[in-house]
């Protein structure tokens, strides 16, 4: 007896989008393939302001004053 090997039911395929204007458009296209069922675009978590804060400090975006007179000399210029 030979074994059969059938396709899976569903099957998903991950299209990484440099071009966010290009969403509407390639969402269209990909819509119009035969066998294409539903179309899934994940939202993004949003990150808090505590996160944002972290990010800043690994990247390096931290300044430091020695006295608030020192930065409200910098923030009047």
């Amino acid at each position: 007896m030979a074994n059969v090997a059938t396709a899976p039911a569903q099957g998903q395929i991950l299209v990484n989008i440099e071009d966010m204007s290009m969403l509407k458009d390639i969402k269209k296209a990909i819509s119009m393939v035969k066998g294409v069922g539903k179309i899934t675009i994940p939202r993004r978590k949003r990150m808090s302001s505590y996160e944002r804060s972290l990010r800043d400090l690994d990247e390096g975006r931290v300044y430091k004053y020695d006295s608030l007179d020192d930065l409200i000399k910098e923030i009047e210029g």
